[in-house]
């Protein structure tokens, strides 16, 4: 409580996510604000499900900020600019204590810099740092004329920040705290699947927005009627989000699979049924995203593919400063995590990954062992990423 004593007695924060790892964050970072202002809160803004939970009065659905790379956002471009514009009049009426922005830096920068332009003395705080040391490095200079204060997830990533006369903070990354299922609840899940106790589980992971899943859903399930001739028993289980159940279900139609529906169960049990899918999986095929931390925590095996449109992937190709895409490996500067982007994200090749993890105990364990590495990094031990982040926006906000 002491680090809000300055604090106005009831603050308001406009807060905008676009995608349901935002909105994760988003969740943790109020929850945090909550625990730390020591005054009432208001929250207002853009969000998901998690953050409406915590209080947030959300004005319109999350859902339509979902979508990723040049050629997928140009046909809701329209949509987006009205969105853009809309938001912007809304943080100018509210006058908010502070404009905190989530991720998806194609909307919320262009909102951060209208908002700022009408109100020049708005406090912006930017939650996850743009990958300026894998692509587009002036992108840090850029976003420096309209945000004040920036809070990485990576360690390495504040320097990039205060070159350009931002303050920024490492708060880690909220997966390190995240409850991880147990022995009991990974058993529970087999029973539940009607699995024998040693039969061998694939997750299948394709993303949660409509384009990648379009990319990848095709190629998962090519992976999938490959393995299942050297496999014939193997369960093969994809956890969804409720926005893409049926296209999951439209892809996998007539192969042997299980899609779990989030809307089957309440939210927490659903979390719960989720996370001892991943505890109890023998390998997970994955997008190329935060579920790789994810999987990480849960201790899960994986390989990372990752396919976009053509011309989003020539032009970042283009630009692109780092040799692999996945975190775990980042953070352990190591290939220890196989990865299949673009051009060689084929079945054929993520069907030898698979069955090489799926066959061999040492390499599933010698993978593991670097994702524990990459969990120490991410700040795992000691107060939470949402209490770190809520600390040191206030401690901003009290110091400007």
């Amino acid at each position: 409580m002491g680090s809000a004593q300055r604090m106005n007695e009831t603050s308001t924060f406009f807060i905008i996510a676009g995608e349901s790892s935002g909105d994760r964050l988003g969740a943790a970072l109020m929850q945090g604000l909550k625990s730390e202002h020591g005054g009432a809160i208001n929250f207002v803004g853009v969000g998901g499900p998690l953050m409406i939970d915590q209080g947030l009065d959300s004005i319109f659905a999350m859902d339509e900020l979902s979508v990723m790379g040049i050629a997928e956002v140009l046909p809701k471009m329209r949509q987006l600019l009205r969105r853009i514009k809309g938001t912007a009049n809304s943080i100018e009426s509210i006058n908010p204590t502070a404009l905190i922005t989530i991720d998806s830096p194609d909307f919320c920068f262009r909102v951060a810099k209208r908002a700022k332009t009408r109100l020049p003395t708005l406090r912006v705080i930017h939650y996850v740092a743009p990958s300026v040391w894998a692509w587009r490095p002036k992108r840090a200079a850029k976003m420096a004329r309209f945000v004040n204060h920036v809070l990485t997830l990576l360690p390495f990533e504040p320097p990039y920040m205060e070159a350009e006369g931002m303050s920024c903070d490492f708060v880690g990354h909220p997966i390190t705290a995240e409850k991880q299922a147990t022995d009991a609840q990974a058993i529970e899940f087999r029973v539940e699947m009607g699995m024998a106790s040693d039969a061998q589980l694939l997750t299948l992971l394709p993303g949660s927005r409509a384009s990648e899943v379009t990319r990848l859903g095709p190629v998962f399930r090519e992976v999938v009627e490959r393995l299942r001739r050297d496999y014939p028993d193997l369960k093969v289980i994809i956890p969804s989000v409720a926005s893409r159940v049926d296209l999951i279900k439209q892809i996998f139609a007539d192969v042997d699979v299980t899609i779990l529906d989030p809307t089957s169960l309440p939210s927490k049990d659903s979390e719960d049924r989720k996370r001892a899918c991943y505890k109890t999986s023998d390998v997970a095929l994955a997008a190329s995203g935060t579920v790789s931390l994810e999987l990480a925590a849960a201790e899960t095996p994986m390989v990372i593919a990752y396919d976009m449109h053509w011309f989003t992937a020539f032009i970042k190709r283009r630009m692109v400063r780092v040799s692999t895409a996945t975190l775990v490996n980042l953070l352990t500067d190591t290939n220890a995590v196989p990865e299949f982007l673009l051009e060689e994200c084929t079945a054929e090749n993520i069907y030898h990954s698979v069955k090489n993890l799926l066959e061999s105990a040492e390499a599933r364990d010698a993978q593991l062992a670097v994702s524990a590495k990459a969990m120490e990094a991410l700040g795992k031990g000691g107060d939470t990423s949402g209490n770190r982040a809520a600390k040191s926006v206030l401690k901003f906000l009290n110091n400007n």
